[in-house]
């Protein structure tokens, strides 16, 4: 019997507690440890941080980097394109202030930046630089922990504690042992990332954990902010990526650094022809997506990414770029004998994902990276409202979000949390390993998952249906989400790794109703292949040049939609105001 059902809690007090030991939550830790020695930083990570997060396997480019004559106000420019016109430029211009220092102090803990002649970082396209960052997140794992702050590994933070309003820190189980965890703070940062596993992959079976995000971000710090009441943003914003077929690696590695352009079945280059007044292939992110997906649904598919200029010093440059970050792509092309040099490489769209850092779904921030509830700081990829900052953006924003906590907790005494309420919380966490004890039935995590994903698949605009959306079908996705709300007390856990399971699915089903309503309600199409409406076909900056919002009243559990003006938005322009082809 796991320790918990024996009724075993530790207690634990910090300065800074730090949810998700990921990219940023590693870089907020040696922000506060490096400039404040004498605060207790600890850090929860559901893994270990060596090796979790969206970093795990490596990386192979900065995405986010100021080369000279790159500015703030320039990225920002840059960013409202690619988002549409809708983004908070206050948080954009804010990260892209601090990008640079964060970037050169990771090299400095040891991250290889490849340099040209002149010792200046090597582009890769207007914004990306190039590294060998196979050991990226274990590079940052160092430091966090030789900063001094304490690491807590393999242990789930299910909720946030709240007193008067506040949050006060954040509960959890260990996974490996199931012992509950209450953890008192003066600050509490979320840095848990965006979430995977809403919509059903693309890779069934055994390879449905072959998707782009990781599949270990299950939407948790998004689920723990909503049932807190705190504000998010965008949820439909979401995020199709577009990789190679089955394999799904990055296509940004063959269009910026080998100049590859997008082909269909017949040869023809229709990027260029059906955008040439958005700026050809230079469109925003959504319709190089869109792109592909309208050639396959009129007859001229398969499409790919043309390699066949290469030459054989490309190609084996090509491999060495892949084996920093996907080195599964290159045992592929081993394994079934193609030559980038003679074959194009296919492309295939993944499901949709729900992300703050490609798009900007998740807490509503200011500037501090402050949440609307008291105590509470985001950043990364789980912060709304700063798209496109990909991962040195999210280190910029862990740094504005340390000192912003730092600022606000001089003076705070520690706060107190009755043992009534940390009581309650653990004999909810533990519920579905208590129905299994009992009965010795219920439904499995992997049974609701399964069946969460078919349902957002199916009528909240998957894979399957081109990730095309109408009212009907999202009213019908709601009715489905509720039933599944009905069926959680039935879910059954066998061990603390399930028990874990348990909780994740809970998580994604709540995540999945918001990024529903948030689809609903946006009544237009301003981001097509992300959020195609068929039945309010065309962008209307008129009445929807605007954030869409949303809380979660904690009593009723009922969600609230809330509309924000945009600021100090310049006149958009460039972008087409309906989702078919220009002429």
């Amino acid at each position: 019997m796991i320790e918990a059902l024996n009724g075993q809690t530790e207690n634990l007090t910090a300065d800074v507690l730090i949810i998700g030991g990921g990219t940023a939550g590693c870089m907020a830790a040696v922000e506060i440890k490096e400039n404040n020695p004498e605060l207790d930083v600890l850090i929860v990570e559901k893994a270990d941080i060596e090796r979790s997060g969206c970093l795990a396997a490596g990386m192979n480019a900065i995405n986010l980097y100021l080369h000279p004559g790159e500015t703030p106000d320039s990225f920002v420019k840059f960013a409202r394109r690619e988002a549409v016109g809708v983004l908070r430029e206050d948080l954009v211009h804010s990260l892209a202030k601090e990008v640079n220092n964060v970037v050169h102090r990771v090299e400095g803990w040891g991250l290889p930046i490849l340099k040209d002649e002149d010792g200046t970082p090597a582009k890769r396209g207007r914004w990306n630089l190039k590294i060998m960052g196979e050991r990226l997140k274990p590079i940052i794992a160092e430091a966090a922990e030789t900063s001094g702050a304490r690491i807590l590994n393999r242990v789930n933070v299910i909720s946030l504690l709240k007193e008067g309003g506040r949050v006060v820190g954040a509960s959890g189980l260990g996974v490996r042992d199931g012992k509950f965890y209450s953890i008192t703070a003066k600050a509490t940062i979320v840095t848990t990332g965006g979430a995977s596993g809403i919509y059903r992959p693309n890779n069934p079976g055994s390879a449905h954990h072959k998707i782009w995000y990781s599949p270990f971000n299950t939407g948790a710090g998004y689920a723990m902010g909503l049932r807190a009441g705190a504000e998010m943003t965008s949820f439909e914003m979401r995020f199709v990526a577009l990789r190679t077929k089955d394999s799904i690696a990055p296509t940004g590695t063959l269009a910026l650094g080998y100049n590859a352009p997008q082909v269909n079945a017949k040869g023809e280059r229709y990027m260029q022809k059906r955008f040439s007044g958005v700026g050809g292939e230079g469109a925003p992110t959504c319709y190089r997506v869109y792109g592909p997906i309208r050639e396959i649904q009129e007859g001229r598919g398969p499409c790919y990414m043309d390699t066949t200029h290469l030459d054989d010093k490309q190609v084996k440059n090509l491999k060495t770029d892949y084996l920093n970050m996907y080195p599964d792509l290159v045992l592929y092309w081993a394994a079934n004998h193609i030559d980038p040099a003679t074959e194009p490489i296919e492309l295939g769209a993944t499901e949709p994902y729900i992300v703050g850092g490609h798009c900007q779904s998740g807490y509503w921030i200011d500037v501090g990276r402050r949440t609307t509830t008291p105590g509470l700081y985001a950043a990364g990829d789980v912060a709304g409202g700063a798209p496109y900052k990909f991962v040195s953006g999210c280190w910029a924003e862990a740094v504005i979000a340390a000192r912003s906590a730092v600022e606000d907790i001089e003076g705070q005494p520690m706060p107190q949390v009755s043992e009534h309420y940390t009581t309650g919380l653990r004999e909810s966490a533990i519920r579905p390993f208590c129905h299994w004890e009992m009965r010795g039935d219920g439904i499995l995590p992997a049974e609701m998952e399964e069946r969460l994903q078919k349902v957002m698949d199916e009528y909240a605009g998957g894979a399957s249906v081109f990730y095309e959306l109408n009212d009907e079908r999202l009213d019908r996705c709601l009715e489905q989400l509720d039933r599944l709300k009905e069926q959680q007390e039935f879910l059954a856990a066998r061990d603390p790794h399930e028990l874990m399971l348990a909780h994740e699915v809970i998580d994604r089903i709540l995540v999945a109703e918001a990024v529903t309503r948030h689809l609903l309600h946006r009544k237009e199409t301003r981001w097509p292949g992300f959020q195609t409406r068929l039945d309010y076909p065309k962008r209307d900056d008129t009445n929807w040049l605007k954030f869409v919002n949303s809380r979660l009243d904690p009593t009723t559990e009922i969600f609230e939609m809330v509309e924000r003006p945009m600021v100090d938005l310049e006149t958009l322009e460039g972008a087409p105001v309906s989702m078919g082809w220009p002429g």
